[in-house]
């Protein structure tokens, strides 16, 4: 079962992500912020990282900027409700950016692209 890290900091997102993303097979750990997802990542070896850009305390991009100073070789999704950071020259080091909305088809996409099923 492939495991995914998903850093959101509004709690009801983290359970729904966590029941959508379980529900497709994947064991799913959630952090509420960067500094809880640098925790989790020291002592589990994930497949795949799900953060949102804006939290409190450090943001996504240095979150991502922490992730590939520890491992390269995970693939990071970045999952934002804001558009306009997808332009932004710092989020190109994740390796997808996908728009927040009701519906997770894209993200769940995205995922198998990235890791498979």
């Amino acid at each position: 079962m492939k495991k995914i890290l998903v850093v959101e900091d509004e709690k009801a997102l983290c359970l729904l992500y966590g029941e959508e993303l379980g529900k497709a097979g994947y064991a799913v750990t959630t952090a509420y912020d960067a500094d809880a997802a640098l925790r989790e990542l020291k002592k589990t070896t994930f497949d795949l990282i799900i953060t949102d850009i804006r939290m409190p305390g450090k943001n996504g991009i240095e979150l991502i900027t922490q992730i590939m100073g520890l491992r390269k070789d995970i693939p990071i999704i970045i999952n934002s409700a804001y558009q306009s950071h997808k332009e932004d020259f710092m989020t190109w080091a994740a390796d997808a950016y996908v728009v927040k909305s009701s519906s997770l088809d894209e993200l769940k996409l995205k995922i198998k692209e990235l890791i498979g099923e």
